[in-house]
């Protein structure tokens, strides 16, 4: 659990009002404190993340927010960031104050997640009403009927074992593996790992760990090497390998330098699908064709991190487009996922692999993209198709897409 990462945590998220019980139902769940618990109404203010292993379902991250009627100009600020959770929530929790009266926030979140003429995503979740031992309120009785809740005493544990049965059945799994369904057992995968200015030193990058990790775990053996050996060890083979996956940035060299015939995918397009529906696309794909004159690009980041002179979002990809689609395109970079009109303004996203992102997350993103009408990218499938790799990239995952 401590070594797997958040973004491949199921992402379990509580919401309620202030002194719900949500901090004291986090530390009940985890068996210790892990959250400050206080009469004193808005003790929680941001979200507290913590990972926590639910038997049936695995590595999860439970998220405490502040409460959903929080106050004044901050807590109007901090009741929309706990709000905006739901959007990237994998399973929300609903705790409720069970001899309380609902309030008005209450009932417009029950009806938002439990609700049948709903119009949101609707998202798995519970109802747990806290201070059990004693009776609930009339209207609070009802929805426990009609949501099928629990009602728990955080203090003394009560009806906390059946809460994490039932978080385990209803939570669905994050997401699939990068190789789920492209190998067996036996098969030989050729891992071509660049070593350049933006590799993390002494290290790998996640995706590159994940798929080695996930090869291991299939029974299959890897040969990892940098581009410039690729030609001369894969010659040395006995057996073709089953796929070679390699960077994006490689793309180029690396179908120069073995068999057209040989399967050829990148790390990149692996995570279009994990974290994705590869289908979601393909509008971004036919836009490339029809570009109009002077489009907005926008380079759509996911995390942090120290760019390099030669950096693949900022500097390889933008050039890549002036040269092959429009010399006139404008390129915006930013790791914040812009809404509304805004988002209407751009012809085309290009976005990372989204790594760091779960995949309800990135899901969320690709329905903000079509809802606006606005077609998407990510790294990989826009260097296969600059690399003349289009289909040949995505033909190894034809069969499970």
């Amino acid at each position: 659990m401590k070594t797997t990462p958040l973004a491949e945590q199921s992402r379990i998220v509580l919401l309620g009002i202030r002194n719900a019980g949500k901090s004291s139902l986090m530390n009940a769940l985890f068996g210790k404190n892990v959250a400050i618990v206080s009469e004193q109404p808005g003790t929680t203010t941001d979200p507290v993340t913590r990972s926590f292993e639910i038997p049936g379902l695995g590595p999860a991250a439970i998220v405490d927010t502040a409460g959903i009627d929080d106050e004044g100009e901050l807590g109007t600020l901090r009741v929309k960031a706990a709000m905006e959770r739901i959007k990237s929530a994998d399973m929300v929790i609903m705790v409720s104050p069970g001899p309380q009266a609902p309030t008005a926030p209450e009932r417009e979140l029950y009806t938002r997640l439990f609700g049948k003429e709903s119009a949101v995503r609707k998202v798995p979740a519970l109802l747990v009403l806290t201070r059990g031992t004693e009776s609930p309120e009339k209207e609070k009785q009802r929805w426990m009927e009609e949501a099928g809740g629990f009602r728990v005493e955080n203090t003394a544990g009560e009806g906390i074992p059946d809460l994490i049965a039932a978080i385990g059945k209803t939570a669905p799994v994050a997401e699939p593996t990068p190789l789920e369904g492209l190998v067996t057992e036996g098969d030989l995968v050729v891992l071509v790992t660049p070593i350049d200015l933006a590799a993390p030193k002494g290290r790998l990058i996640l995706p590159q760990v994940e798929t080695l990790r996930d090869a291991l775990d299939h029974d299959c053996a890897s040969l990892v090497v940098k581009e410039r050996e690729l030609y001369q060890f894969y010659r040395a083979l006995n057996v073709p390998p089953k796929l070679v996956i390699t960077d994006s940035q490689a793309f180029h060299k690396v179908a120069a330098d073995i068999p057209e015939e040989q399967p050829l995918t990148s790390f990149s397009i692996l995570f279009a699908r994990k974290k994705g529906e590869l289908d979601g696309y393909n509008p971004g794909l036919a836009a490339l064709e029809k570009m109009q004159p002077a489009p907005r690009i926008l380079m759509l980041e996911s995390c942090s991190h120290h760019r390099q002179a030669d950096d693949i979002g900022t500097v390889k990809i933008p050039r890549l487009f002036r040269q092959m689609v429009r010399r006139d395109a404008e390129f915006i970079f930013s790791r914040q996922m812009p809404k509304g009109e805004e988002l209407k303004s751009f012809d085309l996203v290009i976005m990372c692999a989204s790594c760091m992102l779960t995949r309800t997350k990135v899901m969320t993103r690709l329905d903000s993209f079509r809802d606006a009408g606005v077609p998407v990218l990510n790294y990989g499938l826009f260097l296969a198709w600059a690399n003349g790799l289009f289909p040949r990239a995505l033909e190894p995952l034809q069969s499970i897409f």
